[in-house]
């Protein structure tokens, strides 16, 4: 009866040990689950760290946009570019005006819609050298070009009619709003300007969108 009682004994005993490793295999597992979770944090880590870089690329595509890469991720239209843009001016002159007028078409040929606003630069070749038209005081507003559609501005300028052979203007620069690169054209107005004395420029250029007097 003694040595039954000690085999029972023994089983509870090896029982015990045999649960108590069980709990410490759990335990060791539990230890490398901290590390799992690292892992995933550090993967959650670059996870941020590439929407900061969209973020940037966000950035990105606002100085893309500036530069006219078209709409970029969040649908914002780029600035119409003077590489698709087809430039052409005429005389729109209205007799009995006290100034002629040249009114300029930039139609979209880019592929793709784009924004523009503003005055574009103008600068009159002529026999004298080159003459920068000024700012009209209209306001300007901004634009959205659809690709295959136009706008327009006008060109103001002086008539001559001093009876004298005046300056010669011999070529038309046009230089898109925000943009660097021109296009020259053949100037459609009359053929000269008259001789002035006063300061600053006689020629006007009116706003993006609008091709009525310089005012």
């Amino acid at each position: 009866m003694r040595v039954h009682k000690l085999t029972f004994a023994a089983l509870v005993v090896a029982a015990g040990l045999s649960l108590t490793a069980c709990q410490n295999d759990d335990d060791g597992s539990g230890q490398s689950d901290p590390s799992s979770a690292s892992s995933a944090s550090s993967s959650g880590g670059g996870s941020g760290s590439g929407g900061s870089d969209q973020g940037g690329g966000k950035d990105s595509g606002g100085q893309g946009t500036a530069a006219g890469t078209g709409s970029d991720e969040n649908g914002k239209v780029g600035k119409c570019r003077t590489d698709e843009l087809e430039i052409t001016a005429a005389d729109r002159t209205i007799d009995g005006d006290g100034e002629g007028t040249v009114a300029v078409t930039l139609k979209n040929g880019g592929g793709r819609d784009c924004t523009i606003s503003g005055f574009a630069g103008v600068d009159l070749k002529t026999s004298e050298g080159a003459l920068s038209a000024k700012r009209s005081g209209q306001p300007a507003d901004s634009h959205i070009l659809k690709d295959g559609e136009s706008t327009y501005f006008g060109v103001n300028y002086p008539i001559n009619e001093s009876g004298g052979s005046g300056v010669r203007v011999t070529g038309l620069v046009v230089t898109p709003p925000n943009e660097t690169k021109s296009v020259t054209l053949d100037w459609p107005g009359g053929g000269t300007l008259p001789v002035t004395d006063g300061a600053g420029s006689p020629v006007k250029v009116g706003p993006i969108g609008g091709i009525g007097q310089g005012g």
